[in-house]
């Protein structure tokens, strides 16, 4: 179905994409700038679309509109205030404050200093995450991310909130890069809005989770279709099994509302803050 306008973007339409010249963003810009100068088109009110196929259509710099899966964050972390504006300022995400607030009240309950910590971010994208954590005293964080398209967002949209950034799949990770990350002794995992889809495995995750001392910290969030018993991503067993098993402590457990799907019907989510005492099920 055609595209419905987004900030006033209304032009007219052509092979069933939205016609109209507009100013992309420069990289000179700040990322407040870029994001409102920038404009997009999601799918009419009423399509329905798997979230692994939500997409929209966005101004080009020829002044043409293309269409960009929202899975595409190579193509989306190209473009200045892209990420944040189709999912923040259109679709309210809201998962990054969100599990940080959770986590905030978490540490307070165990007494616990925000600025000791010693975060890995898996699935860090442009560092929003760090950002949110460094707005609660967190002074060390480590980003990762498989896409070196990420790192470069990160460095040219939050520069300096990271000690390090590493762009790599945990998969398959080198024994080099695996010692460069335990040499920053972490002891807090952060995954939010990252999980499921393909684009964090549960090997890669599990891998993540290995490098966290004992006792330390994991502020998650997941769909909850993923911690379902028709799952078959594979997290709901491990997931389920380590907090039943006690190796997953829950602290914090929340559903709550990720952001809009494109269709503007709420996306749930299981928010996540738990104690590592134990090797992940499995």
């Amino acid at each position: 179905m055609a595209p419905t306008a987004v900030n006033g973007t209304n032009g007219r339409r052509e092979h069933g994409v939205l016609q109209r010249t507009a100013t992309p963003p420069s990289r000179h810009m700040s990322l407040e700038e870029a994001r409102s100068t920038l404009r997009l088109a999601l799918p009419e009110p009423g399509s329905r679309f798997s979230q692994d196929d939500e997409w929209c259509v966005v101004a080009e710099p020829d002044g043409t509109w293309g269409e960009y899966r929202f899975h595409d964050y190579d193509r989306i972390f190209r473009m200045p205030g892209l990420y944040e504006k189709i999912f923040y300022d259109v679709l309210g995400c809201d998962s990054p404050r969100f599990m940080v607030g959770l986590f905030s009240e978490a540490l307070a309950t165990a007494g616990a200093s925000a600025e000791t910590l010693r975060v890995l971010d898996l699935g860090a994208g442009n560092g929003i995450m760090a950002e949110e954590l460094a707005a609660i005293g967190v002074g060390h964080a480590v980003g990762v991310d498989i896409l070196p398209e990420a790192e470069e967002a990160a460095e040219r949209d939050r520069p300096g909130l990271y000690a390090d950034y590493h762009v790599a799949d945990l998969t398959a990770l080198p024994p080099a890069q695996h010692e460069a990350l335990a040499a920053h002794h972490l002891d807090t995992l952060t995954v939010v809005a990252a999980l499921g889809f393909g684009d964090i495995p549960p090997a890669a995750f599990r891998t993540a989770y290995d490098l966290i001392a004992p006792d330390g910290w994991v502020v998650m969030t997941i769909k909850d279709a993923f911690l379902d018993e028709t799952d078959t991503s594979g997290f709901a067993g491990m997931i389920g099994e380590s907090i039943r098993s006690g190796a997953l402590e829950v602290v914090r457990r929340e559903r709550f509302q990720h952001r809009l799907a494109t269709d503007r019907t709420p996306l749930l989510y299981e928010g996540i803050v738990a104690r590592k005492r134990g090797p992940l099920a499995g």
